[in-house]
């Protein structure tokens, strides 16, 4: 073992990667980004209250006592402000809220008759959000014990109340449906920020950006070129997971003209960004670290793996800056819940966020070298 030559080339290469501010700095930047969103996110997981909204279609001593048991558990903040008359799955889209019980019509009268007749039951409605794998469990296992304690306790162990569960889009959607849109608008934000910079670094490298001032083409032109070219494999990725999804997971989404569109201004939006953080960079070994840390913090904090409630309110009014937190909203509501207006209304901040970094990216880059 020559430990001469491995202490000198050790030398020599951590004195080539202090001689590079850029690699220095965003070497440092991504564990500091990384401790301090995972940091905020789980630093408060025993202090997490779950949103329920209870809907007491009954209003009889039963239901008030059962209720008073549900507010008893420290974890459960109750919503009873819904009305008899109101859509509970409409209620919880609105309130944006994962979970509801609705206590039925003639839920006491059904429990005075089980003590006399063993054949009687009577179920609470558990309403849920499919597309939230992380809550809904949780609750749901809060529900089933306080369930069980109120059987042992009024019954003396029978069990007379149980648990209907219903999803609040209908039993046609799994979590699978859910997460693919998410997973689109990472997979384009991804390619597109990392292949502007590492094109454009390479360009720059090369000599082919100062080439281009001996071509008849303004930089808009160039910058729609490979824009267009990022579209074009935008949709081959798009097009790739719904196929796996649909022939592999079964997946029941719908594709409408409002997903084409999301698809096209979520293209434009993350290839400018990737070209105004190109200038920023001038060397190909910063390039990786540079997109990494752009894209880090927006893959987990724009509802992309965790919802939005789960998160401290500072980092829930963070994500909502966030160019990929209106991506995943506008192709969920768009593929999923069908919800146009909704859709439209984030499409509309997608729309808004690619004009302006298409704009700055024709301002910032330049062709010349500084």
């Amino acid at each position: 073992m020559n430990l001469r030559f491995i202490g000198a080339d050790l030398y020599s290469s951590i004195r080539q990667w202090l001689r590079s501010i850029g690699t220095v700095f965003w070497t440092l930047l991504f564990p500091v980004l990384l401790i301090m969103i995972f940091g905020a996110i789980f630093s408060g997981a025993g202090d997490v209250n779950y949103d329920v909204v209870v809907q007491d279609l009954d209003n009889s001593t039963f239901s008030e006592k059962f209720i008073q048991i549900l507010e008893n558990i420290s974890v459960l903040r109750l919503d009873t402000d819904i009305t008899d008359d109101e859509n509970i799955s409409d209620y919880m889209r609105d309130k944006d809220i994962s979970a509801a019980l609705v206590i039925p019509n003639g839920f006491e009268t059904q429990l005075q008759q089980a003590f006399i007749n063993q054949n009687i039951t009577v179920n609470l409605q558990f309403y849920f959000d499919p597309s939230d794998q992380s809550t809904t469990p949780i609750i749901r296992n809060i529900v089933a014990s306080t369930l069980n304690e109120f059987n042992m306790n009024v019954t003396n162990g029978r069990r007379i109340i149980g648990v209907e569960e219903k999803s609040t889009l209908g039993e046609d959607y799994g979590f699978i449906d859910f997460f693919v849109p998410g997973i689109i608008g990472f997979t384009i934000m991804t390619s597109c920020i990392y292949g502007s910079i590492e094109r454009n670094t390479k360009y720059r490298k090369d000599g082919i950006l100062r080439k281009l001032l001996t071509m008849p083409i303004s930089r808009a032109d160039w910058i729609i070129s490979k824009m267009l070219f990022m579209l074009f494999l935008s949709f081959i990725s798009a097009s790739v997971i719904l196929l796996v999804g649909i022939l592999v997971w079964g997946l029941n989404i719908k594709i409408n003209i409002i997903f084409f569109m999301i698809i096209i201004a979520t293209s434009f939006l993350f290839s400018g960004m990737g070209m105004i953080i190109s200038r920023f960079v001038k060397d190909e070994e910063t390039a990786d670290m540079a997109g990494g840390a752009i894209t880090f913090p927006m893959m987990f904090l724009a509802v992309t793996f965790f919802p939005l409630d789960q998160m401290p309110a500072f980092l829930q009014n963070f994500a909502q800056i966030l160019p990929l937190y209106y991506v995943n909203e506008a192709l969920r509501n768009a593929m999923i819940y069908s919800n146009i207006e909704k859709s439209l209304n984030f499409s509309a901040f997608v729309l808004v966020f690619a004009a302006i970094f298409f704009f700055l990216g024709v301002i910032l880059t330049k062709w010349k070298e500084e």
